[in-house]
């Protein structure tokens, strides 16, 4: 099989700078910076251009940070004399670490929910009830599709939602004539309800949990409760103005549309266990203000009363998405070089930043974070630009969590509106694969759902969440 151009390409790109980087002589860097600087170019270029999948790309940069930066570093006494005997090397269980950390088993946590739900139906009659209120009306059909995707994106893999509601949409409009744009509208509401519904909570999609975690290192912790609070309200927002522009793109030809849609709740023990886990889970998760119980620690009653139950076994356990835990284990891990070795603030000394306000620096994170999430996978792109962003953006701790949530969560949910093309979330992919739409139609609800998702942002960030927080 020919392997392609960028793959090769990047392959000699990473791993020249991997090994050129740490010899160059960068004026203010230290010998670790010089170090880490070779991995994060590294970690981008092969997250890029993919020679290798992301997560083993995410498992390498801390294969790299343990055995070159850690106190088991192979170059441990040569990088101290070279710092003149100043450097603090991290300890490797460090690196080590952000393969458990709190983020991680969160999103077990939500893993394990989504499957149970997969297993014993409840996502799909779940969507059975939450449709019945929309009627008959083409439009409203469109919208209660597009809102219950987004209500279980929330809470679901972006992917899997994507891929049940097409099964349940395709029948709906296998019945319509080919010309009707309803078929495209509905089509569409699904990929754009799954990308926008995951910001709604932390365990939602891989960007949040970034920027969650990038918070964390800076001691500030942002509770699931918190989260849903200063993001639900922009996710249904954007739900609405979305599903109104798209209206008006593809206006349906019919009048009246009957929805139905068959099933019924499971009954067994096991489906009831389910029922009373997911409840209780959900309900800690949102409350987690009142009872002070971490989300992560509230994470592992499903993974430990799933399994216990009968409810899940050991194929659906090994059927989770392991591959995401390790992308952004990768991201955290690179976060801690960053910040440790100095090269986060290196990095921002080459730029007169004074010139910008801190709107515009937030305005342009948020643009690059958008243009590139539109060509790489979402997580990447975030992985790539929080542990930047938030040594540029972020103040002192003392300033307030507001000052420093704020930022970081624009960056980290601009990155999720971006749609325009296939290949810039797997939810897209999914819905060209059904013949229903073309890549013209997608580019066109992508670029209004990015322009929508950007001004919302923007505005929340400026003027809701600060009084939220």
């Amino acid at each position: 099989m020919k392997y392609p151009i960028k793959k090769i390409l990047g392959l000699f790109l990473g791993l020249g700078a991997l090994c050129v980087f740490p010899f160059c002589e960068f004026s203010g860097l230290s010998p670790a910076g010089h170090i880490t600087l070779g991995i994060f170019v590294f970690a981008a270029i092969f997250w890029i251009t993919e020679p290798i999948p992301i997560y083993v790309t995410s498992l390498a940069v801390i294969f790299f940070q343990v055995t070159l930066l850690s106190d088991q570093s192979i170059f441990l006494d040569a990088i101290t004399r070279l710092s003149g005997g100043e450097y603090a090397a991290p300890n490797y269980q460090d690196f080590y670490g952000t393969l458990a950390h709190p983020i991680l088993i969160l999103f077990l946590g939500g893993f394990s929910l989504a499957k149970a739900a997969e297993k014993y139906a409840l996502d799909r009659n779940l969507t059975r009830i939450l449709l019945k209120p929309f009627g008959s009306s083409p439009t409203r059909v469109a919208l209660g599709v597009m809102l219950v995707t987004g209500i279980l994106s929330a809470f679901m893999s972006n992917t899997a939602t994507t891929a049940m509601m097409m099964t349940v949409a395709l029948p709906i409009v296998a019945k319509v004539p080919a010309s009707d744009p309803f078929r495209r509208l509905v089509a569409l509401s699904i990929p754009v309800g799954a990308n926008i519904g995951g910001i709604a909570t932390p365990i939602g999609t891989p960007p949040n949990a970034v920027a969650i975690a990038a918070l964390a290192k800076q001691g500030t912790m942002v509770p699931f409760s918190t989260w849903m609070m200063i993001a639900t309200p922009l996710v249904l927002l954007a739900l609405v103005v979305s599903w109104l522009g798209m209206c008006r793109m593809f206006k349906p030809q019919l009048e009246r549309f009957e929805l139905n849609i068959d099933g019924q709740f499971k009954t067994s023990p096991r489906a009831i266990g389910l029922y009373i886990v997911f409840a209780l889970t959900v309900g800690l998760w949102v409350t987690e203000k009142m009872h002070h119980i971490p989300s992560a620690v509230v994470a592992f009653l499903p993974m430990v009363m799933l399994p216990a139950l009968g409810i899940l076994d050991k194929q659906d356990i090994r059927s989770h998405a392991w591959e995401v835990l390790w992308l952004v284990a990768g991201g955290i891990s690179l976060g801690i070089s960053l910040r440790n070795t100095g090269l986060a603030e290196w990095m921002i000394s080459l730029v007169s930043w004074e010139a910008f306000s801190p709107f515009m620096l937030i305005l342009l994170f948020a643009l690059v974070g958008f243009s590139v999430g539109n060509l790489i996978s979402h997580t990447v792109s975030a992985t790539i630009l929080v542990p930047i962003a938030i040594a540029m953006l972020a103040p002192d701790v003392s300033a307030g969590p507001a000052e420093l949530i704020i930022p970081i969560a624009v960056i980290g949910i601009i990155v999720s509106f971006a749609m325009i093309l296939p290949i810039s979330t797997p939810p897209n992919a999914i819905a060209l694969s059904t013949g229903l739409i073309e890549t013209k139609d997608l580019a066109k609800a992508g670029w209004l759902v990015g322009i929508v998702g950007i001004i919302l942002t923007l505005l929340f960030g400026l003027f809701i969440w600060p009084i939220l927080l």
